[in-house]
C-alpha cells in the first residue's frame, strides 16, 4: 500500500504598500490587482508600510487619515481577509524591533550604494534623516520575519530584495540557519503604467501634474477628462510601436482592463482617430474602477469592520513574527523577558 501524499505547504508571499497620498491606477493595475489574484495560490501576508512613510514628514491628520484610507481601499480591491493576512505595520512591533537588529548586520557601505537613498536624499534635501538611510533593514525585516518565499518586486525595489538575502545570509552564516531566503517573484503579467502627460515615466502619485495620473477613486468624470488630455503623437493611428509611447501606454492600460490583446484594439480602432481611442479608453477604466469605487464607500462608512480586520491581522502577524523575532534574539545571545 502506497503512503498517502502530502500536500506540500503553499509558500509565502510578502508585500507591502505604503499609505501616503493617492493609490493611483498605475499601483493597481501594475501591484494591486496581481495581490488579489494571489490569494488563492499562496499563503499571501500583506501589510500597510506606515513605519516606512515618516521617512517623509507627515502631517499627523493627513497620515492618519491616508492610513484608514489605504486599508479601505485595499480592502475595497479585493484583499480578502479570511484569505490572506493583512494589517499595519506599526501595530507589529516586531518589525521595528527586528529592524534594529539588522541595522547591526548590515554594512554602511551597502545602506550607502542604495540608489532610492540616492534619490529620495536628492529630493527631499532639508531632510535627509537616519530613518531614510536605514530604510532597506527595516524592509528586510518585513520580509524575514515571516519566512517568506517570494516578494512581488519591482525593478526599482530589486536592489533592496538583493541587500534583503544579503542580510539574510550573512546572519544565518553566523548563527546557523534562521531565515529563509527570499527570492523575487515576477508576476506574469505585470503591467507597468506610464503617466499621462509623459509617457517615459512611471505613473506617479507625486506626480505635480494633476492629469497625469489616474487615482482608483477618481470621479468617472475625472478620468474621462484626464484620458482626453492624455499625450500621444501625430500620427493618429492606434498601434503598438516603438516610439509611440502614449499610445503604447494607453493600449496597455486598454488591454489591462478589458482583457484584449493588441492587435483586437489595432483592429478595433483601425481608421478611428485618438480622440474615440482615449473616450473608449476612458469609459473602460471608469467602469472597470466603479465597483472598487462603491465597495469603498461601503467600508470607509464602517470603522468598527475595518478595526476589527486589522485587529485580526496584526494579532495574527504578531503571532508569526514573534516565533522568528525570539529565535534570532536567543541567537544572538539576549536574556529572555519573562512574559508580561
Amino acid at each position: 500500500m502506497e503512503p498517502a501524499k502530502t500536500e506540500e505547504p503553499q509558500k509565502v508571499i510578502f508585500s507591502a504598500i505604503q499609505p501616503s497620498g493617492t493609490i493611483t491606477l498605475g499601483n493597481y493595475l501594475g501591484a494591486l490587482k496581481n495581490w488579489i489574484s494571489l490569494q488563492d495560490e499562496y499563503d499571501c501576508i500583506y501589510a500597510l508600510a506606515d513605519l516606512h512613510t515618516i521617512t517623509v514628514r507627515q502631517d499627523p491628520a493627513a497620515f492618519r487619515r491616508h492610513t484608514l484610507e489605504a486599508y479601505a481601499l485595499l480592502l475595497a480591491c479585493g484583499i480578502d481577509p479570511k484569505k490572506s493576512l493583512f494589517f499595519i505595520q506599526s501595530h507589529v512591533p516586531t518589525h521595528a524591533q527586528l529592524a534594529w537588529v539588522l541595522d547591526c548586520y548590515t554594512q554602511f557601505g551597502e545602506l550607502q550604494r542604495m540608489t532610492q537613498f540616492k534619490d529620495k536624499s536628492a529630493k527631499h534635501p532639508d531632510n535627509i534623516n537616519a530613518g531614510l538611510f536605514t530604510y532597506p533593514p527595516l524592509m528586510a525585516a518585513d520580509i524575514l520575519l515571516y519566512q517568506t518565499d517570494l516578494v512581488p518586486v519591482g525593478v526599482d525595489q530589486k536592489q533592496h530584495l538583493e541587500l534583503t538575502r544579503n542580510i539574510a545570509e550573512r546572519f544565518n552564516g553566523i548563527y546557523g540557519p534562521t531565515f529563509k531566503l527570499p527570492d523575487a517573484y515576477i508576476p506574469k503579467n505585470g503591467a507597468k503604467i506610464m503617466s499621462l502627460q509623459d509617457p517615459t515615466k512611471k505613473m506617479s502619485k507625486s506626480d505635480e501634474n494633476a492629469n497625469a495620473s489616474i487615482a482608483v477613486l477618481d470621479k468617472p468624470e475625472d478620468i474621462m477628462r484626464k484620458f482626453r488630455r492624455a499625450v500621444t503623437d501625430s500620427e493618429a493611428c492606434v498601434r503598438y510601436a516603438e516610439g509611440k509611447d502614449g499610445v503604447n501606454n494607453l493600449m496597455g492600460i486598454y488591454s489591462c482592463v478589458t482583457g484584449k490583446t493588441n492587435a483586437q484594439t489595432e483592429a478595433e480602432f483601425a481608421g478611428k482617430g485618438y480622440g474615440d481611442f482615449k473616450a473608449a479608453v476612458g469609459e473602460a477604466v471608469a467602469e472597470h474602477l466603479r465597483p472598487i469605487r462603491e465597495r469603498y464607500a461601503d467600508y470607509i462608512r464602517n470603522r468598527d469592520y475595518l478595526e476589527q480586520c486589522w485587529g485580526e491581522g496584526a494579532r495574527k502577524a504578531y503571532a508569526i513574527s514573534i516565533r522568528t523575532l525570539r529565535k534570532v534574539m536567543k541567537k544572538i545571545g539576549f536574556v529572555p523577558p519573562k512574559p508580561m
